[in-house]
């Protein structure tokens, strides 16, 4: 990717300067993994079985851990590195569940992680195109983020998305055993996931709030959780749970700091639920999707 300064309407190319030593990458990364990725960072060099994990992270959303490996060589497998790392991860949850509570001073046991939704990272700066193919698998719980450093301080951060055709994955690692078992535990849930559930009258519904809301603005992402579908830019805008008979919306932002002068959100602040923000709104129609947009149009301007 070219980046370009513009300066009095003349474009200048922002010259490239790589990581000297991986290290370099890894330290940039950790820093920054809250503002980057909304993890917490529990471990850096987490040892463990005689395998070193560069970076051990946390999703405290999905209540899962992630591991995070950095390279600048090109010549790796990064699904069978990927997948030796889960297995490492699935049999040895005890050591994992000691560490972040030894770090993180919590008091955590095995069964308050959902090691279902644990993923592997690959950071570079960036990735050939036989890595990119060999990770096109919509299920696949491995990931892929290239950085890019630049002159005048510019960093570029971009996760190497699947393909709309992606396949599953788990169809091609029948005859491995190994794999096979971090599959059956590990689940990647997709956004078909969540619309066959709901059905065909809900999936047409959840379609245009969804394209209401991309059109809100550019950069607006769609993340499918376990429970719902998340809709960020720098952190979640709004979530949507997609039910059999109705969407359940809850829009990220403290209950009272949106003018919803209809009155139609429900306030969930101090009621457990799935999404996040104090916001709750549940339908079954498209009759207030303008008025909804506006209401979460009210977060998006201040992202």
């Amino acid at each position: 990717m070219q980046i370009f300064l513009n300066q009095n309407g003349l474009l200048k190319e922002v010259v490239e300067k790589p990581f000297e030593l991986e290290v370099h990458l890894q330290r940039l990364f950790e820093a920054n993994l809250e503002t980057l990725l909304s993890l917490i960072l529990v471990k850096s060099e987490f040892s463990i079985k005689n395998s070193r994990i560069d970076t051990l992270a946390f999703d405290a959303q999905n209540k899962s851990f992630i591991i995070i490996e950095y390279k600048r060589d090109k010549n790796y497998s990064v699904i069978d590195q990927g997948f030796m790392y889960l297995s490492l991860m699935l049999e040895n949850k005890a050591d994992f569940v000691i560490e972040m509570n030894e770090q993180k001073k919590c008091t955590m046991k095995r069964d308050d992680i959902d090691w279902t939704q644990s993923r592997v990272l690959f950071v570079a700066p960036s990735f050939t195109d036989f890595q990119v193919q060999s990770t096109n698998f919509k299920d696949l719980p491995i990931e892929l983020w290239e950085v890019g450093k630049y002159a005048n301080n510019i960093v570029v951060v971009k996760q190497i998305g699947k393909s709309k055709s992606a396949a599953s994955f788990k169809p091609a690692v029948i005859g491995n055993t190994a794999i096979k078992k971090v599959a059956e535990e590990i689940k990647v849930v997709t956004e078909e996931d969540h619309i066959a559930y709901a059905g065909p009258a809900m999936a047409e519904l959840y379609d245009r709030f969804k394209s209401a809301i991309l059109n809100l603005s550019s950069g607006i992402e769609v993340k499918p959780q376990k429970v719902y579908i998340a809709f960020k830019k720098k952190s979640n805008i709004v979530d949507i749970e997609l039910q059999k008979h109705s969407l359940k919306l809850w829009i990220n932002a403290p209950f009272g700091t949106i003018d919803d002068s209809k009155g139609l959100a429900k306030d969930v602040s101090n009621v457990g639920h799935f999404g996040n923000g104090g916001y709750e709104i549940k339908v079954n129609d498209d009759s207030n999707l303008e008025y909804i947009m506006s209401l979460i149009k009210q977060v998006v301007s201040k992202q």
